[in-house]
């Protein structure tokens, strides 16, 4: 069923809401200083809130990685992600949750340990759906990012990538959209490689295949700021966060709006979506059935 195109529809893009690291920041001390997390717990209360009031419903929330600050095997871990479920539980039940893997997640040169352990608690690191005839991708960019621990998992996803783009084909779905937590780039698809995108050679096999595929967008976070451009028709979005804010952005989540033809996005704060929903353009766009 959800094969078929039905008209536009919307979805809610979140990232980082990273319990702790807004006191790690705050004491200078990201390795340990993360014992704290009050800030976080309310902001991500605040999107949940603003999210459940949202009418028409979005048909998912994604949360695009950094979902806690602890790293693998460090102290604070469990509570944060006790403390994450609990805060996400409220979410309307007709609203599901899409989980995408962070490099706080799985860590930053992932084993097939702290894979193992982030599926336990979260659900698969990469996979695929459909919502009205739009093929989503989740992926796990820290294979991209680092998998020297785990080359066989990095192949395996690179696999089952290959094979969902020849699927999508198939189906001559309306649009494909994929989920990652590392940006593709921050801006401009040739620009240097630093901690906050991928290494270029990575990059640029991941751009094309998106490309030759007709992939439309790849949302991502990561970056705590928000960014983005494009790359022969492949948007690159990178929202900043609902936690720790590292620029001059605001606490937010982006509303994203799919039509038949295009797919259009914005970032909303916290406080304007939870004030006064979603802005009437979008909304406008949603009415128009096909």
């Amino acid at each position: 069923d959800e094969y078929q195109w039905k008209g536009p529809f919307y979805f809610i893009q979140g990232a980082d809401p990273q319990f702790g690291l807004i006191k790690a920041w705050a004491v200078g001390d990201t390795n340990n200083g993360d014992d704290e997390w009050r800030e976080e717990i309310k902001l991500t209360e605040q999107a949940v809130q603003a999210i459940n009031k949202l009418n028409p419903k979005p048909k998912f929330f994604v949360l695009c990685g950094d979902l806690i600050h602890g790293m693998p095997g460090s102290q604070w871990r469990k509570d944060q992600e006790q403390d994450l479920k609990n805060v996400l539980k409220n979410t309307d039940q007709d609203i599901p949750l899409v989980f995408v893997s962070g490099n706080h997640d799985v860590g930053n040169t992932p084993t097939r340990e702290t894979i193992d352990n982030y599926c336990k608690s979260w659900g698969d690191d990469y996979f695929s759906f459909w919502v009205g005839g739009v093929f989503f991708l989740v992926l796990n960019s820290q294979l991209y990012f680092d998998s020297s621990k785990c080359p066989e998992l990095k192949q395996a996803q690179d696999v089952w990538l290959n094979e969902q783009l020849a699927v999508a084909e198939k189906h001559k779905c309306k649009h494909i959209i994929v989920f990652q937590h590392i940006p593709l780039f921050l801006r401009k698809p040739d620009e240097d490689h630093d901690y906050f995108n991928l290494e270029k050679s990575v990059r640029q096999e991941l751009m094309e295949k998106f490309h030759k595929a007709g992939v439309k967008a790849v949302f991502s976070g990561h970056y705590h700021r928000n960014a983005g451009g494009s790359y022969k028709g492949l948007e690159m979005v990178v929202s900043s966060a609902i936690g720790c804010q590292l620029g001059e952005d605001v606490h937010g989540l982006r509303v994203v709006v799919v039509t038949d033809e295009k797919i259009v996005h914005r970032y909303c704060s916290l406080d304007e979506l939870s004030s006064q929903g979603m802005e009437k353009d979008l909304l406008d766009m949603l009415a128009k059935q096909n």
